[in-house]
């Protein structure tokens, strides 16, 4: 491989370290003049960076996709365009060296029971969950159910939870945004095939927005012959320098009235 140039997503084509940073710099919409103040350089710097004319250092292309929030997996690939090595590493979740992040993880879903909380990769596979999200699933068909489990799949699809969401325009509307900002984030190829394929589900249009009384789209499921009704929070790593970890989130689910804290509370007396 050439100094300055990587291999594009298909592993044929050339791509020169400015391309890529062009790229990016257009996805967040910004010029080269707003990056270059942002980043402390001169915009005929970039310029000369962006066309070949001037190589970056690793300390510059380490700032400028910090700037331009660029993923982790991401940084790697400028830094190789660049001519220099990958500056993060990608652990399974078992490596020795992710043993505190595990715990942290565990010790998250664990606490928030009796209530459902889980974690998720950045192509929404499941990586772990509590006791409380098996229950929610048993009229799922274990065919759904494979592996690798992907919780946009069993949000959408017709014979999983799309089945029994009362609200399903609005919370799979509400999904199907959440997923297409992380595609304008990460330009993921399997994150953008799955975008794809989650708006190909018979999913309703979506009526008014939320009254001015509510305060945030709830989840709303059947089951049992009663509606449970769930907000749900977001947790991301702080500080990650591990690209598994970067690429990881935790849902955790709050019942969004006084039946639905009931309810999970006699799911979870039942459990072993």
């Amino acid at each position: 491989m050439n100094r300055h140039v990587s291999a594009d997503r298909n592993g044929s084509n050339p791509i020169h370290i400015g391309d890529h940073l062009r790229e990016w710099r257009q996805r967040r919409h910004l010029s080269q003049l707003d990056l270059a103040v942002d980043a402390e350089i001169s915009a005929r710097h970039l310029s000369f960076v962006e066309t070949g004319r001037a190589a970056p250092s690793r300390e510059m292309v380490l700032k400028l996709a910090e700037r331009l929030a660029v993923p982790l997996r991401e940084r790697n690939v400028l830094l190789v365009a660049a001519g220099f090595a990958p500056a993060y590493q990608q652990r399974s979740l078992d490596d020795p060296a992710l043993t505190s992040a595990r715990a942290a993880i565990d010790l998250v879903l664990k606490a928030h029971e009796p209530n459902p909380a889980l974690a998720y990769d950045r192509h929404w596979n499941l990586v772990s969950a509590n006791r409380m999200v098996a229950p929610l699933l048993k009229d799922v068909p274990p065919r759904l159910l494979g592996q690798p489990i992907n919780i946009m799949r069993l949000a959408f699809h017709p014979e999983a939870l799309a089945a029994r969401t009362v609200n399903l325009a609005e919370w799979c509307g509400h999904l199907l945004e959440r997923v297409h900002q992380q595609c304008e984030a990460t330009a993921d190829p399997e994150l953008i095939r799955l975008y794809e394929e989650l708006k190909a589900y018979p999913i309703p249009a979506r009526a008014m927005p939320l009254g001015a009384d509510n305060v945030a789209l709830p989840f709303k499921l059947r089951h049992d012959g009663q509606v449970l009704s769930f907000l749900s929070t977001t947790m991301v790593f702080g500080t990650p320098v591990d690209i598994t970890l970067s690429e990881l989130a935790l849902e955790t689910f709050f019942p969004a009235d006084a039946q639905t804290a009931d309810a999970m509370r006699g799911i979870a007396a039942v459990l072993p």
